[in-house]
């Protein structure tokens, strides 16, 4: 049943018993790894049980020193070797027992440093030995962390698991994240907990790093990003979260709109008041944000999206050299530099564009609307190519019967290229050996789109 390589963790929260408002509340977090013979396999950098094992013991270092926390250790598929034809799919053992204390952290990390993977995945029945493994306490949070290549190999059913522990009073609340996971097998997690993927090494850190805060803390919030009707489908942008006090960055999220459409949930300590920045553009600011601690809370920022395209006529090249200064309505920062043939979410509102083409091309009050694309299209430019001595030269583009200035060409170049937009132009020089007037030659050109014109001095 094991048919495919993964990397999973299933986190799961089972519930306060009895907290006092007085006491600290213990965190107790049992380590489920998984130590079959998969595990062994490559991955990127090294095998999974090498890169399983440098992760999972850097992690229990920023444990130590944790006031209020003890850990344990429970291993499956590492006691008996796969023969063919035969698994053990009752080898599960609590290796390490909860406790606290740096000397405990550091006994785990030697069992997990001296694992051999040898066996098979008994997933379900690790779960069900696991809730054994927590005594009886009045003031404990218990989570479960559940670190596995694969999926259950025993025909067993952890949804049959999920549920006899809830009919005993244990709720679960996991979260399961997998390398590459094959979603055909989603519906085998999905009566335990919530999906999510770690693609590489790097992302398998982030989320181990992710459940274990999640775990030490039961303060959680969901960011809801507002459209103009007050509902919560803005997504896909950054967040940064800080510390109001200090101004200390906290943390950096993408936001995510998760399986079941809602905003993803996150951890925040309730001690601290925080400021959060959407990076929009342009950006959107919350503070004084204030969490109730050991609820879920729900911070609303106002953060309605609509899109800007840039396209040059006849042009679907993505590199056109050709970017677009995007400013906020009658202001001068800039917020924005939009390559053109490219498309970019704005805040609901009124822009003013700078294209950086020769000549520039400004176009004022363009409006961005809510869950719509705003399209501006340019010409395609056409090439001028200009020889001569040297000495000064410019270039200008005729408008009106006037010359409107597009730029000056360096007096040492005698032979130059320009990217310009359609219309007629006068091209201006006079040889540097002249110091008269009257030397001042001017010539009249029309560029049209994607066509060369030549002029020679």
């Amino acid at each position: 049943m094991k048919s495919f390589i993964k990397i999973l963790i299933v986190f799961f929260l089972l519930p306060l018993i009895g907290n006092s408002q007085d006491t600290p509340t213990t965190t107790r977090i049992l380590f489920i790894f998984d130590g079959s013979n998969s595990m062994n396999a490559q991955w990127e950098k090294g095998t999974k049980i090498k890169v399983a094992k440098e992760l999972l013991t850097q992690t229990l270092d920023s444990l130590k020193g944790l006031d209020n926390i003890e850990v344990g250790l429970r291993m499956y598929g590492h006691q008996t070797r796969i023969i063919p034809g035969h698994q053990d799919c009752s080898d599960t053992k609590l290796e390490v027992p909860l406790a606290s204390g740096v000397a405990n952290i550091t006994k785990i990390q030697s069992k997990i440093r001296g694992l051999q993977p040898k066996g098979t995945t008994p997933i379900a029945r690790s779960l069900e030995y696991a809730a054994e493994d927590f005594p009886d306490c009045d003031n404990c949070r218990n989570v479960i962390i559940l670190i596995s290549d694969g999926i259950e190999a025993c025909d067993e059913d952890p949804c049959a698991v999920s549920r006899a522990l809830k009919a005993k009073g244990i709720k679960l609340q996991p979260f399961i994240i997998g390398l590459g996971l094959d979603t055909s097998y989603l519906s085998q997690f999905e009566c335990i907990g919530e999906f999510m993927s770690a693609e590489t090494e790097d992302s398998f850190e982030s989320v181990l790093n992710f459940v274990v805060s999640q775990a030490l803390n039961n303060t959680t919030a969901q960011i809801n990003l507002l459209n103009t009707k007050g509902e919560a489908k803005e997504t896909d942008v950054t967040m940064s979260i800080y510390n109001e006090k200090n101004g200390r960055l906290m943390h950096t999220y993408m936001h995510t709109i998760n399986r079941k459409q809602v905003p993803d949930t996150i951890s925040l300590n309730p001690l601290y008041t925080y400021k959060i920045i959407v990076h929009t553009v342009p950006e959107q600011v919350k503070e004084h944000i204030k969490l109730k601690a050991g609820i879920h809370n729900t911070i609303e920022i106002p953060a309605p999206q609509g899109k800007l395209s840039l396209k040059i006529q006849g042009s679907d090249s993505k590199f056109t050299n050709i970017n677009c200064i995007v400013r906020k309505k009658g202001e001068m920062p800039t917020l924005n530099i939009q390559p053109l043939n490219y498309e970019h979410d704005y805040i609901v509102g009124t822009y003013d564009l700078e294209i950086l083409t020769l000549p520039r091309i400004y176009i004022e009050d363009v409006k961005i609307n809510q869950s719509k694309s705003t399209a501006i299209t340019i010409p395609q430019n056409g090439t001028l190519e200009i020889s001569k001595g040297t000495g000064p030269c410019a270039i200008f583009q005729i408008k009106d019967g006037q010359n409107k200035w597009v730029c000056n060409i360096t007096e040492d170049a005698t032979y130059i290229g320009y990217k310009l937009q359609p219309g007629k132009y006068r091209i201006v020089y006079r040889s540097e050996k002249s110091m008269n007037t009257a030397h001042t030659i001017e010539k009249e050109i029309k560029i049209s789109p994607n066509l060369t014109e030549k002029i020679t001095f």
